[in-house]
């Protein structure tokens, strides 16, 4: 479903910045504006990124194959740290030039009208794009603030669009105010300057977004949520002892792998240890519906010594 609700928003995202290049474009040649221009490459950036996105949502669906046992989910992790870096370069590094380079090399703005009636006119498409993002967002946000919700989401489509439709929209007000500034006062310089403020934005955004997706590509567990509630399952089910010990791991992003240790009552029989893991893993799998991938192993429980707590979540307790 994060899926489906990440593409609509990607869509909207592409068809919205391609227009919206094409009039910077346009602008930009008349007027021979800096920020316009920095606009321009940025919003050629986005398109592309958001067929990036696409691209990783349709390699991620490919069948798993005996080199790949587990699929092709974290395709759209590659594509979404590819995203970070096209934008990082071609958007934050390339307005940093421009801007630099006009800072040296003044040039006086030609038909200032036009930059900021396309500006003006880009503000409202993009605004409508971020829109349609916070609305596909908000389906799968539930509670969290806005920054738990992009540095928790395992579906990287919608915190990307999220991070590129804010950064070009303040970056799409500082070009105006840039163009603004250079129109009344006849001195270009606020132009560079405002190149200058956008590439730095981009470059922060990029930043962000490649530690985001570096997180999910290293691999990510089950939130603490989805933990507690397949520790809770194991340990109430009838006939389990405890949970000696539990490790998740999310393959993609609607794809949990969960690989336990159980303690069984020692004289349990093959038969009610089958039937007990056949329970509790369509259990498992209704309470946690990403939990797709579940690997119960039997054992005996032994009393150990108290631990300090790990990061792998391990759990050892007496029985029921």
């Amino acid at each position: 479903m994060s899926a489906e609700h990440g593409t609509r928003a990607v869509i909207a995202a592409f068809l919205a910045n391609t227009g919206i290049a094409v009039t910077k474009f346009v602008a930009w040649f008349f007027s021979g504006s800096a920020s316009m221009l920095a606009e321009a490459i940025h919003s050629v950036a986005d398109a592309g990124n958001q067929l990036l996105l696409l691209l990783g949502g349709r390699l991620a669906k490919r069948s798993a194959t005996k080199e790949h046992p587990f699929g092709y989910g974290r395709e759209r992790y590659v594509w979404a740290f590819i995203v970070a870096l096209v934008l990082f370069s071609v958007g934050g590094l390339f307005s940093i030039y421009e801007g630099i380079d006009k800072l040296q090399h003044p040039h006086e703005l030609t038909n200032g009208w036009l930059p900021l009636t396309v500006l003006a006119i880009a503000i409202v498409m993009e605004s409508l794009s971020l829109r349609v993002a916070i609305r596909e967002a908000n389906r799968t946000r539930g509670t969290a603030r806005w920054s738990q919700y992009i540095r928790k989401a395992k579906s990287p489509e919608l915190p990307v669009i999220l991070l590129e439709d804010f950064a070009a929209l303040t970056g799409l007000v500082f070009a105006f105010a840039a163009v603004g500034l250079s129109v009344l006062t006849g001195n270009p310089v606020f132009d560079a300057i405002g190149t200058l403020f956008i590439g730095a934005l981009l470059i922060a955004v990029a930043v962000v977004l490649a530690f985001e997706m570096k997180s999910l590509l290293i691999g990510e567990g089950a939130t603490d949520e989805e933990h507690a509630a397949i520790q809770a399952l194991i340990n109430e089910a009838p006939g389990v002892e405890a949970l000696i010990h539990m490790k998740t791991l999310y393959l993609g992003p609607e794809e949990l792998m969960v690989a336990a240790k159980i303690a069984f009552p020692p004289r349990s029989t093959v038969e009610h240890i089958a039937r007990s893991i056949n329970a509790l893993e369509k259990a498992i799998r209704e309470r946690v519906p990403h939990a797709r991938v579940i690997y119960l192993e039997p054992d005996l429980y032994v009393e150990q010594p108290e631990i300090a707590p790990s990061t792998d979540h391990i759990v050892i307790q007496s029985g029921n």
